[in-house]
């Protein structure tokens, strides 16, 4: 492993905790490989907690926090993940 992110899940809604790499840009690889992911599984919402340049680069969006709580209420509606947390195969 060269590169990652990891954090919590609740419903729908996944939070970033952190980013790590041990090559040059691993770590944005595994956010968009995460985020893919987590969209294909029906989430609605990744709080990446800070608008680095590192993240808005990459689309993040900065939101007043009304509409954030908006979101944020419907995705934690949404049923826990449940299975492993694997990556779907794209074959």
């Amino acid at each position: 492993m060269v590169g990652g992110v990891y954090g919590v899940a609740i419903g729908g809604a996944f939070f970033g905790e952190s980013m790590f790499s041990l090559a040059p840009d691993a770590s944005k690889v595994a956010l968009v490989a995460l985020i893919r992911q987590l969209k294909g599984w029906g989430f609605r919402l990744f709080d990446c907690q800070q608008a680095s340049p590192h993240v808005m680069r990459l689309g993040a969006e900065v939101i007043p926090r009304r509409e954030f709580i908006k979101h944020l209420t419907a995705a934690i509606r949404l049923p826990n993940h449940t299975g492993r947390w694997e990556f779907d195969s794209t074959d």
